[in-house]
């Protein structure tokens, strides 16, 4: 076999092997996909139960804050002048996941440069995504990426109470949670809430809620909010969670049909190229035959 017929053998060897390479990277990411289902359906679970009785309990303690007065020990309400601002910035451990982590290391980063430009601006990373784009710049004041390991209420709760005393010692003006809230495995929305301070809502006279108060409004609110707090972090934590996997589930998708594509293109490149190789391994045979006669 003459050289031509060399480089044709050695160019379906590159070929099978892209083709293997492509199939492996196709099983793993296949597999990937199939995890981040399963984890998923858990997560969302999880999230989908816990979000009427946080939203409640959300709209029973803004309610009360704004019927009470600055002696009835609502602290956690205080409006002062934002000068630190403390950013929960909220990712995942892994990646692989898509524009999950991206998109909240961006809106971190436009809320440093934009919204709070001027101001002392520090941050509490859950995430070591977050943990890993920060850190350089020493705004980490603490990395509690842990709570993955194991993601209880009792666990964030601690991180919460952690933050209620960072408002109350002033060490912070305002604390803000910037995560990503689940809508369908598919769709994230970038969520920006306001943890500390606590908002108020705003009174409405053709609304008035109708609780009765026992034994007083000033101590259900003083165990009222801690609950409160801890159940927001909670949910956000638990939002952002459902949200990763279906992001990676998404995201392991659309990685397993272009490897499927690709690997397919790679198959008809091959019998394409080893068809030439057939034709010129005749056409040498024929030439050489021919020579002969000759």
């Amino acid at each position: 076999m003459g050289r031509l017929g060399g480089a044709h053998m050695a160019n379906l060897k590159e070929i099978r092997n892209r083709i293997s390479s492509v199939s492996s990277t196709m099983q793993i990411t296949s597999a990937m996909k199939m995890v981040s289902a399963a984890k998923l359906k858990k997560a969302q679970d999880a999230i989908t139960a816990m979000r009427p009785y946080s939203d409640k309990l959300t709209e029973l303690l803004q309610n009360l804050s704004a019927t009470l007065d600055a002696d009835s020990g609502s602290k956690f309400s205080e409006q002062r002048e934002v000068n630190k601002v403390l950013l929960v910035s909220i990712t995942s451990n892994r990646g692989l996941a898509g524009a999950f982590n991206s998109n909240i290391i961006k809106q971190t980063n436009r809320l440093i440069n934009e919204d709070y430009a001027g101001k002392e601006v520090s941050i509490l990373a859950i995430g070591k995504k977050t943990n890993d784009a920060f850190k350089k710049g020493n705004r980490v004041v603490a990395n509690k990426s842990s709570l993955y390991d194991d993601l209880t209420f009792d666990n964030v709760a601690e991180v919460a109470e952690l933050l209620m005393d960072t408002f109350i010692k002033e060490e912070a003006d305002k604390i803000v949670l910037v995560y990503n809230k689940f809508k369908n495995a598919a769709t994230q929305e970038i969520m920006k809430e306001q943890f500390l301070p606590i908002v108020p809502m705003e009174k409405d006279d053709d609304v008035q809620a109708d609780y009765i108060f026992e034994p007083s409004k000033a101590e259900i609110v003083k165990q009222l909010i801690p609950k409160s707090l801890k159940t927001q972090l909670y949910k956000a934590l638990r939002d952002s969670f459902a949200s990763e996997h279906g992001a990676r589930m998404t995201a392991m998708h659309k990685a397993t049909d272009n490897a499927t594509e690709l690997r397919d293109q790679l198959k008809l490149t091959y019998n394409k190229a080893r068809q030439a190789s057939i034709t010129n391994e005749i056409l040498e045979i024929v030439g050489g035959a021919e020579a002969l006669n000759n």
